[in-house]
């Protein structure tokens, strides 16, 4: 009896070059066992290429973006004071390995300062403390009333954390085996990894999200000039940025990991004027919590797709 044929995404791309630069990024992947969604589309010609575009995936930390961009719009029509003190506590605060979430006592951070930390280290005490100011419910409307209504904020960051520790206690590499279980079945026992209860986005919903951001198209003007300076002091490099490190490239952007979750998204701009935007979100078969040739993987996805579509 012959093999089942290898699965194959739905890919977009603007002519056949394109097709070509989405087919070799995929066969990449699925050669490390990545699951998964790409997208990179030029912000100004419209042009794009990638796979599986319109795959709802549960978003970690890079769902910090959109709702940074709805605190940053309370600020800039006054609803919301960045100089506002927010004092966020050990003891009662999320957990998370950078930031805030990392602190061992009591610390008062500035509002506009939170939003730093979320999006330069992806602080998820710094995000949750956002969500006592403005909640996710109202996170969420707006977001649909932008016309975002493929990108869904349904729950705070920490409850990520809490959902696996309810499901596994402190087991995380059990709860790792069962996210990987669990995509592959489609019954989750994890609930914030299930599409119909998690912090939710599609790469093409999220590339045109950040268009509509560098494009000064979504929200007031300086939430979105605050958002793009922001994404661009992120200190992680080692995906979509890693293999676009030159003087003539600037690189804003924003990571996403949990469990077997792997993601960025972000925009990539040249000297020249070419602005690139691109999602990467990754599902992985690793029972690993560290896989730098994935991550390498990605980096080299987001090369390829830039020098493809550049003039």
């Amino acid at each position: 009896m012959s093999a089942a044929p290898a699965h194959r995404p739905a890919y977009v791309a603007d002519d056949v070059d394109l097709l070509g630069v989405a087919e070799t990024i995929a066969d990449d992947w699925a050669a490390l066992g990545v699951r998964g969604s790409f997208l990179a589309r030029h912000i100004d010609t419209g042009e794009q290429l990638g796979f599986a575009v319109d795959e709802p995936v549960p978003l970690a930390s890079v769902v910090k973006v959109p709702l940074a961009l709805v605190v940053l719009d309370r600020i800039a029509t006054g609803e919301l004071d960045a100089a506002r003190p927010v004092t966020v506590d050990p003891s009662t605060s999320s957990v998370g390995p950078t930031g805030l979430a990392a602190f061992r006592h009591p610390a008062t951070v500035a509002v506009g300062d939170l939003l730093h930390l979320m999006l330069s280290v992806s602080d998820n005490a710094a995000a949750d403390a956002l969500l006592d100011l403005v909640p996710v419910a109202d996170v969420d409307a707006h977001l649909r009333a932008w016309g975002c209504s493929g990108i869904r904020m349904r729950h705070r960051l920490n409850r990520m954390y809490e959902c696996a520790a309810g499901a596994v206690g402190n087991d995380f590499s059990l709860a790792l085996e069962l996210a990987i279980r669990d995509d592959l079945s489609g019954r989750h026992t994890i609930e914030t990894l299930d599409p119909a209860h998690a912090n939710l986005g599609t790469a093409a919903t999220l590339v045109d999200l950040l268009r509509r951001v560098w494009q000064d198209g979504i929200a007031h003007p300086e939430a979105t000039a605050e958002l793009r300076r922001l994404m661009g002091r992120q200190v992680f490099t080692q995906r979509l940025a890693s293999e676009l490190r030159a003087d003539t490239l600037r690189w804003h952007g924003k990571t996403g990991t949990f469990l077997h979750l792997r993601h960025e998204i972000g925009v990539v701009e040249a000297a020249g004027g070419d602005r690139v935007a691109m999602a990467a979100l990754t599902r992985s078969d690793r029972r690993a919590n560290l896989a730098p040739d994935i991550d390498l993987a990605i980096g080299t996805s987001a090369r390829h797709a830039f020098e493809a579509l550049r003039h």
